[in-house]
């Protein structure tokens, strides 16, 4: 979930050039269509037998342009989507909790990677740092089991989002594995943050309200962003998905400074230096789409950000551009590396119908006139305390918790209280953050452990 500047459109689109039926006509069976053929040329002779010739001669064309959707344009090393978590034990789709796959102490580790800064360099091999490192391994546990559970739903997210499907239906399929492989138990575990899934200029925090029909389509370029919490500890993690291959230049150079703002972090590293590095790889690309050629800029107002226990943004923020900040990183701090690439002005601004909010941290004490009001922000302080949410949740039967609420937590005509509430500052919208209309962004993200003697990225997994 990025830390913004800006915020997010109103995604509504109904894009008549590539209605659901019309994906579903394009990367229909190829069976389906052999069979028809095979019954034109039982009826017709010799002359069907050529006619069926010539249709196959057409499939493969069509085939060979690209046409059919395929996720290895979505800038992930993925072939089967789901091999990762089968190899655990994990059932397909997957239904076993991950904490009954692993015992505490035994789940996956992430990438364990060496600071390349120079002062850095000694803390790899230091016996005093690997001794202040083993002081804290709960904590890393924790995470990790959080990681391993944004693995294991994002590998399943991954085999059912294709074109056509409702954007809507993706989120609700997504967010009900990540509750069910987290075992949701209220504030102490669950779900981080709402699934961002904004599409092509929308760069974040946008989710579907209810109601809302979006579908996505072939032509489109949807950031999937979403998190997993214990205790708090949340795992941010995002990727993008394109279909069409005209993109994987843009999505390329977005996971290449993504990489590469990882590989600059470290203990007292300056967060200007981290995003001049960024901007320096991403503005590198170039991308051609429908015969044009643009630069991939750095939206500039976007950021990462350090995560601290049930707050999503800790203060500190990440810059993907050099923007001059001399604040180090701190030892032992989680960061959301994320960078977002446009094909547009390289710019966002709030824009659309909200669907994300989140309690203000430091929330001031406001007396309250509306018994609406007041009791929406009980069902907030308890079923969200910190931790972001959206309309979508409130208006679930369990108001976003089952073990919270049970069944008897849907919020209704709650919009004039949570206005009030965000009206006093209690509660912060978040609308969605759009460039101009007509272009494209993409996102990647992976959140990381600075140790005191290596960095983890601990939301790493064989996708990306």
């Amino acid at each position: 979930m990025s830390a913004l500047t800006a915020n997010a459109p109103d995604t509504k689109k109904t894009d008549e050039d590539t209605t659901g039926d019309e994906v579903e006509k394009t990367v229909a069976d190829v069976e389906d269509d052999d069979d028809d053929d095979e019954a034109e040329a039982v009826a017709d002779g010799a002359d069907g037998e050529k006619k069926k010739k010539k249709k196959k001669k057409k499939k493969k064309k069509k085939k060979k342009s690209g046409a059919e959707p395929s996720l290895k344009f979505s800038g992930l090393n993925i072939g089967g989507f789901t091999d990762y978590y089968v190899k655990y034990g994990q059932t397909e789709p997957p239904t076993i909790p991950i904490s009954k796959l692993f015992t505490p102490g035994s789940f996956p580790k992430g990438e364990i990677q060496e600071y390349k800064q120079e002062f850095n360099r000694y803390r790899f091999e230091s016996e005093e740092k690997k001794m202040e490192d083993a002081v804290h391994e709960e904590y890393y546990d924790l995470v990790r089991q959080a990681s391993e559970c944004h693995r294991q739903v994002r590998s399943y997210a991954q085999s059912i989002i294709k074109p056509g499907i409702k954007l809507i239906d993706m989120c609700t399929l997504l967010e009900n594995k990540n509750r069910e492989l987290v075992e949701e138990a209220g504030l102490a575990r669950g779900i981080g943050f709402p699934t961002g899934c904004s599409i092509n200029h929308v760069a974040a925090h946008y989710t579907p309200n209810c109601g809302d029909e979006t579908v996505l389509n072939y032509g489109d370029v949807c950031k999937v962003d979403f998190g997993t919490q214990i205790d708090g500890r949340i795992i941010d993690c995002a990727f993008t998905v394109a279909f069409d291959p005209q993109f994987e230049d843009l999505l390329k150079a977005v996971q290449d400074a993504t990489e590469t703002g990882i590989s600059n972090t470290g203990v007292d590293v300056r967060l200007c230096d981290v995003g001049a590095a960024v901007e320096e790889v991403m503005e590198s690309y170039e991308c051609t789409i429908e015969g044009t050629t643009y630069p991939v800029k750095c939206i500039r107002n976007l950021n990462g950000h350090s995560i601290g226990q049930y707050q999503i943004h800790a203060g500190q923020s990440v810059p993907i551009v050099d923007n001059g900040d001399q604040t180090k990183m701190l030892e032992n701090q989680m960061y959301a590396i994320e960078t977002f690439g446009s094909t547009g002005r390289g710019h966002v601004i709030e824009f659309g119908e909200c669907s994300h909010y989140m309690k203000n941290f430091d929330a001031p004490h406001v007396p309250l006139r509306l018994n609406s009001a007041k009791k929406l922000l009980g069902h907030i302080n308890k079923t969200f305390g910190t931790l972001a949410f959206c309309r979508r949740w409130l208006e679930r039967d369990d108001g976003g918790s089952f073990t919270t609420n049970s069944l008897q937590g849907k919020q209704s005509k709650y919009i004039g209280a949570l206005k009030n509430l965000c009206d006093a500052g209690i509660v912060c919208a978040y609308p969605p953050l759009v460039d101009i209309e007509g272009c494209y962004t993409a996102q990647y993200e992976h959140t990381i452990l600075l140790r005191p003697n290596c960095r983890e990225v601990v939301s790493r997994g064989d996708d990306y």
